[in-house]
């Protein structure tokens, strides 16, 4: 295990190096810069921000302050914009080939401006957008539904990612957001948790003031499971929210399922896990589980919603069509797999970067008809 996360390292350095010497190589010959002796203060800028992101992500495993929250910060919004600026480097080359073929003259300056600053636009979209959390509101009609339920509202938030880049603050906000939505209960599909060192029960305090009438309940994801979930569980606890842990929970009539990332990766041993929740076919049941991994399962079980986040749909271009191509129609939004209903969730938080273009932050009101 250890040797493969020591060549991971090695790798995922290696290429984020020869990513900066590649943006370095293209804006020196576009801009037509000479090359200084020595190190140039570019060079050193460079040079430092190709390293930035793995050591903060490697001390933000162990520890947590504002100083190392703000660098691990700083390094996440500069992975982000790395992407685009490559491509923007990517852009200028084809530019340039396609002039010399075609005998066209090309200002290199103008070129290397008008790319990268598209690029640089770009970026600082991703971060305000990212930090613009909008409210959807879905309306779902179950078969079998309680009439005690028709009417009421469910709001569903996952992947908040509490930890160095949102904190105490980003909870508190959300908290504000769903309270003023006045939800009958609430469901917390996973990843409240980043995974990073972090003081969880004071992240997740502000919690405390969800007071839906039915109840706030939680699923763990696969970032609570970085490592032992305990503290993690013993916090949302603390802020008053039922864990389920592969259980059903009775709800006016309704059944609440919740299973853990971990017993929901395998076919397998998800389809038997919703087997031993004795769910009655003849009723109406809403499945809490972080991912839409095998919404085929839930779906044989008698499931007749499921609600899941973990895709965040890739964040940004181009992760959101790899995300798209691994999920396909599951990656986001209401869609139905057979009797099932599945409504994906974008998340609220963010992971790396903290930048979305082409997705956006969102809670989700449920409304039952």
């Amino acid at each position: 295990m250890r040797t493969r996360l020591v060549v991971f390292i090695a790798v995922f350095q290696s290429v984020l190096f020869l990513g900066h010497v590649f943006l370095y190589e293209t804006w020196t010959y576009f801009w037509r810069a000479p090359d200084p002796p020595g190190i140039s203060p570019l060079q050193l800028t460079l040079g430092i921000l190709s390293i930035s992101f793995l050591v903060t992500s490697l001390l933000a495993f162990r520890y947590t302050n504002p100083l190392l929250r703000w660098l691990y910060t700083v390094a996440a919004v500069w992975l982000g914009a790395l992407s685009f600026l490559f491509f923007a480097a990517c852009a200028c080359w084809v530019v340039y080939g396609l002039a010399r073929l075609t005998g066209a003259t090309v200002n290199g300056r103008l070129l290397d401006l008008a790319l990268f600053g598209t690029a640089a636009a770009v970026s600082g979209y991703g971060v305000i957008n990212a930090a613009w959390t909008r409210v959807r509101r879905v309306s779902i009609k179950l078969p079998n539904l309680p009439a005690s339920w028709r009417g009421r509202t469910a709001a569903l938030i996952s992947d908040l990612h509490l930890g160095h880049v949102k904190n105490t603050g980003f909870a508190r906000r959300m908290t504000a957001i769903i309270n003023r939505l006045k939800p009958d209960i609430v469901w917390i599909a996973g990843d409240l948790y980043d995974g990073t060192a972090v003081d969880a029960k004071r992240a997740a305090s502000p919690l405390k003031e969800l007071q839906p009438p039915l109840g706030t309940f939680f699923v763990e994801g696969n970032h609570e499971e970085f490592r032992d979930p305990a503290k993690y569980l013993e916090a949302v606890r603390a802020s008053g929210m039922r864990v389920l842990d592969n259980e059903k929970a009775e709800v006016d009539g309704l059944q609440i399922l919740g299973v853990p990332y971990r017993h929901a990766t395998h076919a397998s041993h998800f389809g038997s896990v919703l087997e031993a929740m004795e769910i009655d076919r003849e009723r109406a049941s809403v499945l809490l589980t972080h991912a839409p991994d095998h919404v085929a399962v839930a779906e044989a079980a008698g499931i007749g919603l499921q609600v899941s986040g973990h895709t965040h749909v890739g964040q940004f271009i181009p992760y959101t069509w790899i995300a798209a191509r691994i999920y396909r129609e599951f990656v986001y939004g209401l869609n139905r797999v057979g009797k099932m209903l599945v409504y994906t969730s974008s998340g609220a938080g963010t992971w790396g970067p903290p930048l979305r273009v082409g997705s956006q932050p969102e809670i989700v009101l449920i409304q039952f008809e």
